[in-house]
Parts: C-alpha cells; sequence; structure tokens
C-alpha cells in the first residue's frame, strides 16, 4: 500500500513531558527512520513557540503528544497552518511506565506507525428530523416526554395498565398501548402498536384512555426512548443508532440520554463499517443454504439472507467487525480500516520496533474506548506497559481475524494479546474460536510461543499485572521468529492467509505437512466417492470459490485446496451425495495445485457422435428412467443417449412426442343424450 507522503516529510516534535516521560532520542530515531525535528520538555505550555516556529514551515507535522491536541489545533488554526497535523500518545503508551527509559524502539515504532496514511472508510448520509417516542409506564417518561416536548416532536406511549399522574398541560400527545415492536435504525424507525389508544382528556388522578383499536396501528418515528426498563425492542440495544433503554431508576443515566437525543437532530454521516462481494459469499447456490457465519453472529441483526445472497444494512451496522472476522472467503471486509491497512500497522510497528533493537515484541490490540481508558488508567495509576508491548488501537476487537494474528506471528510478533471489556466476551465468541484456531495452527508447528489470548480483566491493576506477566514471561529465542517484511499487506482475504501460513511453515521447527483442523474450520479437502460419482458436474456450479472445477470440453472435475472454505454447499448439491468434508490444513505445495478427482472419456451422441456426457452418468440415467411412465419402450430409453439436438430429430421423424395425447373425443350435448345415440353407460357400443 503506497503512501502519499514519506517518512522523510514529516517534522517531528516530541518532549519528555516536564521528565515524566524519559526518552531515548537516539533509539526513538533510529526505530522511527528519520531524525527528529525538536526534543523538548513542555511543548504545551513553557516551548509552545517552537511549535509555532514549526507552524510556520512547510511539510507535515508529527506531535508527541494526545493530551494537549486540543491546544496545537487552535494555535495552527490562530496561525493559519493548513498542512497536516498529527498527533502521537508516546507518554502513556510508552514513557509513563517502569520500563519507560528502555522504551525508545516503542516509542520510535509509534511515531513510524502515525506517519502512515491509512484511507478512511466511505460514508453513507443519516437524516433525522427529531420525532421522538418515548415509551414507558411512569412518571418517569412523562417527565422525560414533557422535556423533549420543549425541544423536539415528541410522543408517549404509556403501557395500558401504567398509573401516571395527568399533565397540568398536554404538550404532548398521550397514547397507551397493550404492546409495541419496531424496527429500523435512527431517522427511520418503523413502530407497530397493539391496542393503540389516545388519553381522555377528562383524565382527573390517572391518566385514562378511550377504547382502544383493534387493529395495529403503524407509526414513524427518527428516534426511540425506551423508559419501560424491562426487555430492549432491539437485540444488541446499545449498537442501535437512535435507540436509547437507560434505567429509568437512573435520573443521571436518563439525563445523561435526554442531552444525547437533543443533538440527533439534522443531517449526519456514518461510516460505512463492512463492505460486502456477493461474487465469493459461500452462503448459498440455488437456494441451498452453506455458510451462515455472518449471520449467525452478527449482534445488531444487521445481517439477513436474501436468496442466495446476505444483505448487510449499513444503517444497522454497529460496526463490531465480527462478520469480517468470521467469514472464511473474505466476501465481508471490515472498511474502517481495510484489511491490507491493519497489516501494514502491525507491519510497520514491527519493522520500525526491531530496527530500534527491541526484542520479543508482543502487539496488544485494543479499541479506542474500553481500550484507551485502559491504558491511560495503567499508565497513571500502576506500572504502565512493558517496553516490548506494542499497543495497535482498531475501531472493533472483531476485525482481528485468522488471517491478522497469523500475520502477527509472521511479521515478528512473539504474542498477541486482545484487551477486551468484560460485557463484550459473549460478542467476540467469534472472535475466541478465531484465536483458539490460530494458537492450534502456531502450536502444531512447534512454535513455543506466538499464541494469541483474549484479556477480559474490568480492573486495570489486573489487567496491568497480566500484561507485566506475559512480557516477563518465557520470550522466543532470537532467530525464532520471522522477519518484518516476510510478505507485503494484501486486501484480499485468502490470499494473506496462504502468504501466512506459507511463511509460518518455512520456519516451522515442526514443518508437518498435514494439521487436522476441528469442524467449522475454514481450510479442509473433500472426500469423494468416485464410483458414486456420475460428474454430473452440479457440485462445481455450487462452489462459492471455485475449489471445485470442472474442465471446459472434457468431463473431469477437479479440487484446489487453498480455495476449500468448508462451506458444504458441495455437499448439500450433490445429488448422489457421495461428498464428505474434512477439514485439515494442507502445508504442502500439493494444497495449492489442481487435483484431479474423477474424469472418464466423454460419452458420445449415439446418432451424431457428439460428444456430451459421461457413461456413467447415462448408465445412471438410463437405469433411473427404465420405470418412468415417460419412457415406455427401448426407442424412448435410447433417446437418452442422444444429444438434445438429436433428441428433437428423433422425436420428430418418429412420431412419438411423450407429450402427445390421443384423438380428441366428440363433443356430446343435451341433444345427444335426449335421441338415445349416447348414454353414460361406459360399456354402451352407441358412446363410441
Amino acid at each position: 500500500m503506497a503512501n502519499e507522503k514519506s517518512q522523510s516529510d514529516f517534522r517531528v516534535l516530541i518532549c519528555d513531558c516536564e521528565g515524566t516521560s524519559p526518552n531515548d532520542p537516539n533509539s526513538i530515531e533510529k526505530a522511527a527512520g528519520l531524525k527528529l525535528e525538536f526534543c523538548g520538555t513542555q511543548l504545551c505550555r513553557r516551548q509552545l513557540p517552537e511549535v509555532q516556529s514549526r507552524l510556520a514551515g512547510k511539510g507535515p507535522l508529527l506531535i508527541g503528544c494526545t493530551q494537549e491536541a486540543p491546544l496545537f489545533l487552535e494555535t495552527a488554526d490562530d496561525d493559519q497552518f493548513d498542512g497536516d497535523i498529527r498527533f502521537v500518545n508516546i507518554r502513556e503508551k510508552a514513557g509513563w511506565s517502569r520500563d519507560g527509559g528502555a522504551a525508545g524502539a516503542k516509542m520510535g515504532a509509534l511515531i513510524a506507525e502515525a506517519m502512515l496514511d491509512i484511507p478512511g472508510p466511505h460514508a453513507i448520509p443519516v437524516s433525522s428530523g427529531g420525532a421522538v417516542m418515548v415509551i414507558g409506564n411512569d412518571d418517569a417518561a412523562s417527565e422525560a416526554a414533557r422535556r423533549l416536548g420543549q425541544r423536539m416532536d415528541v410522543t408517549l406511549i404509556l403501557d395500558h395498565r401504567a398509573a401516571v399522574t395527568p399533565p397540568r398541560l398536554v404538550d404532548v400527545p398521550i397514547f397507551s398501548a397493550t404492546s409495541i415492536r419496531a424496527r429500523g435504525h435512527l431517522g427511520a424507525f418503523e413502530v407497530e402498536i397493539d391496542g393503540f389508544a389516545p388519553m381522555t382528556p377528562s383524565s382527573r388522578q390517572e391518566i385514562s384512555f378511550a377504547p382502544a383499536a383493534s387493529d395495529t396501528t403503524r407509526s414513524n418515528c427518527d428516534i426511540i426512548l425506551d423508559l419501560r426498563g424491562g426487555t430492549p425492542m432491539f437485540s444488541a440495544p446499545e449498537k442501535r443508532d437512535g435507540y436509547f433503554n437507560p434505567d429509568p431508576k437512573d435520573p443521571a443515566g436518563v439525563a445523561a440520554v435526554l442531552f444525547d437525543i437533543l443533538d440527533l437532530v439534522g443531517e449526519f454521516e456514518k461510516p460505512r463499517y463492512v463492505e460486502y462481494d456477493d461474487t465469493i459469499c459461500a452462503h448459498a447456490r440455488n437456494g441451498i443454504t452453506g455458510c451462515t457465519r455472518c449471520i449467525d453472529i452478527c449482534p445488531a441483526g444487521a445481517i439477513t439472507a436474501e436468496g442466495d445472497k446476505v444483505i448487510i444494512d449499513p444503517q444497522i451496522c454497529a460496526g463490531c467487525g465480527a462478520c469480517a472476522g468470521v467469514c472464511p472467503t473474505g466476501a465481508v471486509s471490515y472498511a474502517m480500516p481495510r484489511r491490507d491497512a491493519l497489516l501494514q500497522r502491525m507491519r510497520t510497528l514491527l519493522q520500525a520496533y526491531e530496527a530500534g533493537a527491541g526484542k520479543h515484541p508482543i502487539l496488544l490490540f485494543h479499541d479506542g474506548d474500553f481500550g484507551e481508558d485502559m491504558v491511560d488508567a495503567m499508565a497513571r495509576h500502576y506500572d504502565g506497559l512493558p517496553a516490548n508491548v506494542l499497543p495497535i488501537a482498531v475501531n472493533a476487537l472483531g476485525q482481528c481475524g485468522l488471517d491478522t494474528l497469523l500475520a502477527a506471528r509472521v511479521y515478528g510478533a512473539a504474542r498477541c494479546l486482545i484487551l477486551a471489556p468484560p460485557r463484550m466476551t459473549e460478542e467476540l465468541a467469534g472472535l475466541s474460536e478465531t484465536i483458539a484456531l490460530s494458537n492450534h495452527i502456531v502450536a502444531a508447528l512447534g512454535f513455543g510461543d506466538g499464541r494469541a489470548e483474549m484479556m477480559s480483566q474490568a480492573d486495570p491493576e489486573a489487567a496491568n499485572a497480566h500484561l507485566w506477566a506475559a512480557a516477563d514471561g518465557k520470550a522466543a529465542a532470537d532467530g525464532d521468529h520471522l522477519r518484518a517484511a516476510a510478505f507485503e499487506p494484501t486486501e484480499e482475504k485468502r490470499g494473506a492467509l496462504n502468504l501466512a501460513l506459507t511463511a509460518l511453515h518455512r520456519v516451522a521447527p515442526e514443518p508437518l505437512k498435514e494439521i487436522p483442523l476441528p469442524d467449522g474450520a475454514p481450510f479442509g479437502t473433500v472426500d469423494i466417492d468416485v464410483d458414486g460419482c456420475t460428474l454430473c458436474l452440479a457440485c462445481t456450479n455450487a462452489c462459492p470459490t471455485n475449489a471445485l472445477r470442472d474442465t471446459p470440453d472434457y468431463p473431469r472435475l477437479n479440487f484446489v485446496e487453498t480455495a476449500c472454505v468448508q462451506c458444504g454447499l458441495c455437499v448439500s448439491t450433490c445429488p448422489e451425495k457421495v461428498i464428505k468434508l474434512r477439514p485439515r490444513l494442507l502445508l504442502t505445495g500439493a494444497a495449492r495445485n489442481t487435483r484431479v478427482i474423477k474424469e472418464e472419456e466423454p460419452f458420445d451422441c449415439i446418432r451424431c457422435g457428439t460428444p456430451f456426457a459421461t457413461k456413467s452418468m447415462i448408465e445412471t440415467v438410463s437405469e433411473k428412467m427404465a420405470a418412468h411412465s415417460m419412457f415406455p419402450n427401448e426407442q424412448a430409453l435410447r433417446r437418452l443417449k442422444m444429444c438434445a439436438d438429436c433428441r428433437i430429430v428423433d422425436m420428430a421423424e418418429t412420431n412419438t412426442d411423450p407429450m402427445t395425447a390421443g384423438a380428441r373425443p366428440k363433443p356430446r350435448t343435451t341433444e345427444d343424450y335426449l335421441s338415445g345415440l349416447i348414454t353414460d353407460d361406459p360399456d354402451d357400443d352407441m358412446n363410441s
């Protein structure tokens, strides 16, 4: 992936934050691959003129501080600096540590990563007019509706059994419901209400309602505030934009949500988190379902089946990345950033760290919310990150697929740690399976290191202790890891996986030729009962990755193992039921080569001699059709041995079209019955 800017274009300014974050300029420069522009001790205050003087120059500027980024940006605006200005956190992620004095290689690696140009995702428009539906069953819902109604278009829906004090001034419409359902997203919710009834104006001590409508009432709104305190209306409610369900017994939480809702009016842009390529999707073929991994794992319900494809609603998608992580073909790919951008960042980090003489690097994947807060807390209150733990922020932990974990090992990481919120453990079940598969492969190849692990501590002290235990554990021997330049990052998932596996196998302590894998693994072969196969080639039409393929103009079934994702569509499609899946990882060149499963001499048309099928297929079809009513004689069965054109000619010449009916009977009239010419007796000769 080419960068618009080279490292030499950047002017890098760092400081030791009044001596609290020690730095080693020589190690930093060696790792980052450039000369530091300025090393200070208080860039944000006393040495701010040093920053201002660089704003007058040309070229992109990188400042080693994120805490004071607003100040630096304000200064840049005041000085009318219109260039590229970036920030990198080398204090909390490196300097504020028990190992801070030895973290020069890590600081340089973080700087090298920050200089990469990573393309952003595509954006989709979101529009909200501010129509809010408040749902509840007590006075808290009524009060929330009243407060929102001062600024927004609000409708209040109360449970029909709710005992709510009537408002002195009915400034929002109030209705009741026996049940309520919703679908949609911010700006486009569709709500179905059973038992819909308006409030009666004569309500005195408690709100009463008119008789309920007998039919389901449908309505639309932009935002839903659900204060019922029960089961949410959506799975993963925190991921549904425009839907809020705070605890109604938490006034502070409700108040915070009201402030958030007030900001949701107008035109917005939302990232398109994932891209979908239906041409390589293994979901279904010809109405037969194969892979459902993305549908099963999506916590927000944004992915649904539609025919042989899946539909990903970008408005509902919350960007967790789980679908891209488990997709075996790469049909679903994460776009924030793209797969090759994440691989490039890992490669740059590890390559720079090694250039700075860093040893035994451990990658720490974390998100921008929980993860950043934990790193900050560990740096401020505990021992901070060890010098060999390289943090790498991702938009969503679910995007760390098998290709990411194996590529990290190839690029030189001794271990991979994934810092995840405990509340997301269930949501990250797919990632846990991916981690287990990665560890299975690495261990089978004889690597004592390279294991991936998910950390789920909510306590920063416990997480900090875990990190130091990992960093102080038995490290890989020198030379036991691959070089960071092992292979160029690629956007194609299957290609990245195969490159990583090839590189790992090349230097493996135990270079096994084959590794058995558990069911559901995205690698393997197919075992086909050759004697039962008729070479109908239905499996080749169903295979989404072209692992099973035919040969033009010759009856031959071929197989390429590296392309097989074990989706099972071939098994479901095969009319003879002679195909079985066998998960495994074949690490020899044979996996990449085309293997002939079965071939036969073509069967020639008995009339014109044109090859059009195989002998086994014709024999099987003839045997099955011998008792069929459309093939009552030998001449009809002989047509099965003719090509399509000759079959039509033969039917025309012999006038034995199986669809031809007998002679049409004469019409019968009432006069025929009255005259006695015909009767209802089938044996009466007069009827003939």
